[in-house]
């Protein structure tokens, strides 16, 4: 691993655990092993270096839910794996996913344009599953709904369910199972609910 490897690792670890107020730079050179001029030599400030350690995390998330995504044999299998590679990819321990519930446009980003940044990639998650749907509703294997409304829905509902779990101790048991099930049903066709 290079040196600025190391130093974007670290800052995913810290900006996850600490977000953007108390991660510093000496915590994540200290953390990285590498001196601290260093993080100004690659990545210019805090704030540039917090959009890349969520442009990372983010690149590496629309990556699994494509894949999850084609290897659904139809759209309504499609969305499914959406759904449940969502739902995962916030668990995997090695995901760095407190990065992207900090560094979405609607939380620790400081300016305009780090926002508009992070708007136009995170709403690539909301097109894969737009896709998804599309496809879906093409093959028969989702009833006709209104797509943009039915990927607002699936999305608030995904964000909402992740953040009870993720950030709460309120989530019941087996409370990503029955999210997957509550939008296998909203998308099935009546005459094939479960």
């Amino acid at each position: 691993m290079t040196k600025k490897e190391a130093l974007l690792k670290a800052a995913k670890e810290l900006f996850g655990e600490y977000g953007y107020a108390e991660t510093t730079f000496k915590k994540i050179s200290e953390r990285a092993g590498v001196a601290l001029g260093l993080l100004t030599h690659h990545y210019g400030n805090k704030e540039k270096l917090f959009l890349a350690a969520g442009m990372d995390v983010l690149n590496e998330f629309l990556g699994v839910l494509r894949e999850a995504c084609a290897k659904g044999k139809t759209g309504r299998e499609g969305v499914l794996n959406f759904t449940t590679a969502y739902l995962d990819f916030s668990v995997d321990p090695n995901s760095n996913w407190l990065v992207l519930v900090r560094c979405s446009p609607y939380s620790d980003m400081k300016t305009g344009a780090e926002r508009d940044i992070m708007f136009r990639k995170f709403n690539e998650v909301h097109l894969v599953l737009e896709q998804e749907l599309w496809r879906g509703i093409e093959d028969g294997s989702i009833r006709d709904l209104p797509v943009p409304q039915t990927v607002q829905l699936i999305m608030s509902m995904v964000v909402g369910v992740n953040r009870t779990r993720v950030l709460t101790p309120y989530a019941p048991p087996r409370l990503y199972e029955e999210a997957v099930h509550f939008v296998a049903r909203a998308i099935t066709p009546c005459d094939s609910c479960e």
